[in-house]
């Protein structure tokens, strides 16, 4: 069996198909759950689903793969089969996805040298290695073979990036080598300028968009006459990025624009794919960035006012999809059970730790005479520590640095002299100006003579996913007191994980690691509701359920009712400050 094309129209084993998919990435869904978001998504009336591949996923440390657990692409791949659906993977290696780093590892901002998306030696040598790794798994699940996967795209919407050619063909040639055999497509914005960098002229091209069908359609039915139209990524929703208002969609709207626009994808006998059917979580550190001239980190959630919400409920878009969809095909679904949630309540923390008083069981320690990226030493998420002694005689001065990514917190013997962020919206006059968001920090302190410590905190956000900007190393790049450089520094790397061997000393100082324990013998799904709190990262039986941050649209954090047992431990790392040591654990998620 295989699909093919034939004019305007797709084939499978003779028979004229359409392919209506919809979007959900196993990575962003406990693993447990696959096989519900799948069967909704039948239920829908679709026949098929589509994931990208994240390759911080696969090989999340240099050499070292991971295919089991929440990285068991194979695993969902095969649940989809089973429930009945096709199969449309994009590899990437590159897959944006508002994923940290656009799917890529970050070990690879190690290197000075790499140029990433291009023929750059070091970059191909890297991805050789992944798709030698990955492609194989994924041969034996092409439908020609008797599996789900029915199509694989190469790169991901490269017109928006880029123009290599040789680029795109040595991914395409490297995914024929693997034994790809199903049918191969690039995926790009919906205008000829898109196409023109980011197509093949031998490979069937998609478009991606989120308007009208029948608009949108024009520069590919001019660029590719003779062959099947197709939707790549139709956007039935948007995520959210901190500072931001939640986006969701009224029913009012909804009824407006979703049955139009499903009506002209049938007049136009075209195919689509909707991105996201079911976006999921980001949970951990896996949030990604976007910049415009100021950057934009991405929220925990991913619920993408999706078809079905983050934690797998329906919602009238959903509702509304399902009746066109099967009304169209004349099916008959059933609805698999709506998710249950329950309501814990009020959590005391009742035990604390200090992050400085606890730098040996939370990080590893570095000597360096000159500051680095977090990347430089091994690291890829959390935060980092730079700690220098200054001894000298100086006036009034300042304590500046230059490259930092994210947000850092300034102590001068131990006391907290200012705070950055990257983030911040730009000023009326920069905004006038045009200009872009400085990285750079300068903090007065008063005159001294003798020796100061200074520590500098920097937490690293989500790595920019789009853009030319994707080089988004963690950290910061230089330290100066005046206009005077500062060389030798103690660094300590701080992971976005747990440690184990805290000790809960009763600190009060900020960062602070705050713990209660709960009971619980459903295992529904939970929000943990952290009004109260100003920002950090919450941690229920050693799981990083993701970043919390009172700029709002976000204000609880999806807690999995499979991750719950009979007893359970909850941890707050929290950055700043809290109104009271107490956390609520409700039956719904809250934006602000």
């Amino acid at each position: 069996m295989e699909l093919t094309i034939n004019g305007k129209s797709f084939y499978l084993d003779g028979q004229k198909i359409n392919i209506y998919s919809g979007a959900m990435h196993y990575f962003r869904i406990p693993c447990a759950y696959w096989k519900d978001r799948l069967q909704k998504l039948k239920a829908a009336g679709f026949n098929t689903v589509e994931t990208y591949v994240a390759w911080n996923m696969q090989e999340p440390q240099e050499g070292q793969f991971c295919f089991d657990g929440q990285s068991d692409v194979e695993k969902f791949i095969k649940t989809a089969q089973e429930v009945g659906l096709f199969v449309i993977v994009r590899p990437g290696p590159y897959i944006c996805a508002e994923w940290d780093f656009g799917g890529f590892p970050a070990w690879l901002l190690k290197y000075d040298d790499i140029v990433l998306r291009c023929c750059n030696e070091r970059y191909i040598g890297f991805v050789r290695r992944y798709f030698n790794t990955l492609l194989p798994r994924l041969a034996p699940l092409q439908i020609t073979r008797g599996g789900p996967i029915i199509m694989m795209q190469i790169e991901n919407e490269y017109g928006s990036y880029a123009r290599d050619k040789q680029y795109l063909r040595i991914l395409r040639d490297l995914m024929r080598e693997n034994g790809i055999e199903v049918l191969l497509f690039t995926s790009d914005g919906e205008s000829r300028y898109h196409l023109s960098g980011g197509s093949l002229e031998e490979e069937f091209k998609v478009i991606n968009f989120g308007g009208s069908p029948s608009a949108c359609f024009h520069d590919l039915e001019l660029y590719q006459s003779d062959k099947p139209l197709m939707c790549g990524e139709m956007w039935c929703g948007w995520f959210d990025h901190f500072r931001e208002k939640h986006h969701h969609s009224d029913r009012l709207s909804v009824r407006a624009t979703l049955p139009k626009i499903l009506r002209q994808f049938f007049e136009k006998d075209a195919n689509f794919n909707f991105y996201m059917f079911h976006g999921g979580t980001n949970f951990g550190c896996m949030a990604g960035a976007n910049y415009a001239q100021v950057y934009q980190p991405t929220t925990t959630s991913y619920d993408y006012d999706a078809p079905l919400n983050e934690y797998g409920g329906y919602t009238y878009k959903y509702h509304v999809l399902r009746k066109l969809l099967c009304e169209k095909q004349k099916l008959t679904t059933t609805l698999p059970p709506a998710p249950e949630t329950q309501k814990i309540g009020k959590v005391c923390l009742t035990k604390t730790a200090g992050l400085f008083t606890n730098l040996e069981a939370a990080g590893k320690a570095f000597s360096d005479h000159i500051p680095h990226y977090m990347e430089h030493y091994g690291q890829d998420y959390g935060l980092i520590l730079y700690r220098t002694e200054i001894e000298g005689d100086y006036p009034d001065t300042a304590i500046a640095a230059q490259g930092v990514h994210d947000i850092a917190q300034v102590f001068v013997n131990g006391k907290r002299v200012g705070q950055y962020d990257r983030s911040k919206p730009l000023s009326r006059r920069q905004k006038k100006c045009d200009a872009q968001q400085t990285e750079d920090f300068s903090f007065p302190i008063p005159a001294f003579c003798g020796k100061i410590q200074v520590d500098i905190l920097v937490e690293a956000l989500g790595r920019v996913n789009f853009s030319k900007q994707i080089y988004d190393r963690k950290g910061l790049a230089s330290v100066c007191i005046g206009e005077q450089y500062v060389y030798g520094f103690d660094v300590v790397t701080l992971p976005a994980e747990l440690p184990k061997q805290l000790q809960y000393d009763g600190s009060k100082q900020y960062p602070l690691y705050m713990r209660g324990s709960f009971q619980t013998s459903s295992r529904a799904d939970c929000f943990v509701n952290m009004s109260g709190f100003v920002r950090g990262y919450v941690f229920v039986n050693g799981r990083n359920l993701g970043r919390y941050w009172n700029v709002g649209p976000q204000a609880t954090l999806y807690l999995p009712g499979v991750w719950l047992e009979e007893t359970n431990e909850i941890v707050v790392l929290e950055m700043e400050g809290c109104r009271e040591p107490m956390v609520e654990i409700i039956d719904h998620p809250l934006y602000i």
